[in-house]
């Protein structure tokens, strides 16, 4: 009977001291989120940044490839057709090996990049 009452008289003076855990691991889990959350955010920025911007430069590019051969060939029609062919060819490429380039590779970053986070 004796050990029952130690028992309840330990919960009781440690109550306090449980309470302020549970708050205190709270806050630190809350924190994980912001930072966890905040860091994703700034990553689609930038990732929207960086497709803008490579989108810009695709397409200028194949304005300056399309005039270069229309230059080399005499004809508009015929240089901007193969730079529209030479396009298509790469919108292919990277639509077979989309795995193999970025899925995977993304796939692994986002959980290395995760378990790095918590281990900190």
């Amino acid at each position: 009977m004796s050990q029952i009452e130690d028992m309840g008289s330990f919960f009781q003076d440690n109550k306090a001291l449980l309470k302020e855990y549970l708050e205190i691991r709270m806050e630190l889990y809350r924190l994980q989120a912001t930072r966890f959350i905040s860091k994703a955010a700034g990553y689609l920025v930038w990732i929207v940044i960086s497709l803008f911007l490579l989108f810009l430069i695709l397409i200028f590019s194949g304005i300056v490839l399309g005039c270069w051969l229309s230059g080399l060939t005499h004809s508009y029609v015929i240089g901007f057709s193969l730079t529209t062919g030479i396009l298509i060819l790469i919108f292919a490429f990277l639509a077979i090996f989309r795995k193999t380039l970025f899925v995977n590779p993304l796939t692994q970053n986002i959980i290395r990049k995760t378990n790095e986070d918590f281990n900190e």
